[in-house]
């Protein structure tokens, strides 16, 4: 195998700290490793492998000689550097919303459509969070039954805002049980103890961007422009873990037995579906791992066309940073074993 050289842009941010844990769990190949950030953070050690690491500040000039880029930085610092890493010989592979729905640019979710990294031209980019969570509880069902519309709501933990939505929630509680006044800044209205039905602007259509995320992205993954995906996001006072109730329509009926066994050997899925005995997915027990869970399987009582489950799955980490990592599996797999 080629000595490989890996770099993190954004090394220092939640997902990008998530990248290197899971790069160190999954035992990924790296020769060289750099960590790239602002320049505010160049000089900052971290350790890895029992190297330590220093920071470097993002430059034009730091893609030489990377193989394979990670980007866990917004759409801006994407849209900067992923241009010239790809001039400068890396394959990049994208977690900001920049390039999903450039159609040069596969978007991929490795227990759903590997297969799409060979399409690439320079960039694979990652899903949205939610996006992905939906996609491994679904695609098993959607293989063997196609699915002709999903509507989903998702309950998204404060965590999805970054390190600012956990401190708020965190601030706010602390403020509640003071008997003090709750002040907001990250959310459009106070978190403790509520729902905001608001994530991301609203567009013209009603719907908010991140709404709007769950349909484009869906139908790119499954390579299916009639599926239609209707989406309601909304932000809960949960540290980490999202959670979505999904209702699907096929083109048939499908067995609720025959889904629960789907998924039940399904990658990347973790099947909890025993609700006589209290046994359903929660983010508390999603957290700080990488599999969907998924429960509460049941036909829906208007049309036997459809189904009903619920999943939950750590936003950060199979959401995020997993994802990438297991995509830079695959790219490793096909380039450079």
């Amino acid at each position: 195998m080629k000595n490989l050289c890996i770099a993190i842009l954004g090394a220092t941010g939640a997902v990008g700290t998530e990248m290197l844990n899971a790069l160190n769990e999954r035992g990924i190949p790296c020769d060289s490793l750099r960590l790239l950030a602002a320049p505010v953070e160049a000089g900052k050690k971290i350790l890895f492998r029992d190297r330590e690491l220093t920071v470097e500040g993002a430059s034009e000039n730091s893609f030489q000689g990377v193989d394979i880029l990670l980007v866990a930085a917004a759409n801006e610092i994407s849209e900067r550097f992923s241009p010239l890493a790809v001039q400068q010989g890396a394959i990049v592979i994208d977690n900001s919303s920049a390039y999903r729905l450039d159609p040069k640019v596969p978007l991929v979710v490795p227990e759903v459509n590997p297969q799409d990294i060979e399409t690439h031209s320079g960039i694979i980019a990652n899903p949205n969070c939610s996006t992905i969570i939906a996609m491994v509880a679904v695609n098993p069902l959607y293989r063997r039954h196609r699915v002709r519309r999903m509507t989903v709501s998702t309950y998204q933990a404060v965590s999805g805002a970054g390190i600012r939505g956990l401190q708020e929630l965190e601030r706010q509680v602390a403020a509640y049980l003071r008997g003090e006044a709750l002040e907001h800044e990250t959310f459009q209205h106070q978190i403790a103890f509520n729902v905001i039905p608001h994530i991301e602007s609203f567009l013209e259509n009603g719907y908010t961007k991140e709404e709007m995320k769950m349909h484009n992205e869906g139908r790119k993954i499954l390579h299916d422009d009639q599926l239609t995906v209707t989406c309601t996001c909304a932000r809960v006072p949960v540290f980490r873990s999202h959670s979505e109730a999904i209702q699907l329509m096929f083109d048939e009926e499908v067995d609720v037995e025959e889904a629960r066994e789907l998924l039940r050997t399904a990658p990347g899925v973790k099947l909890m579906d025993d609700p006589a005995h209290n046994v359903y997915p929660m983010p508390v027990d999603t957290s700080n791992q990488d599999l969907v869970y998924v429960g509460r399987i049941r036909r829906d009582l208007a049309d036997r066309h459809m189904l009903n489950l619920w999943c939950c799955g750590d936003q950060i980490r199979k959401g995020a940073a997993v994802n990438a990592i297991q995509i830079t599996q695959l790219v490793i797999q096909k380039y450079f074993a």
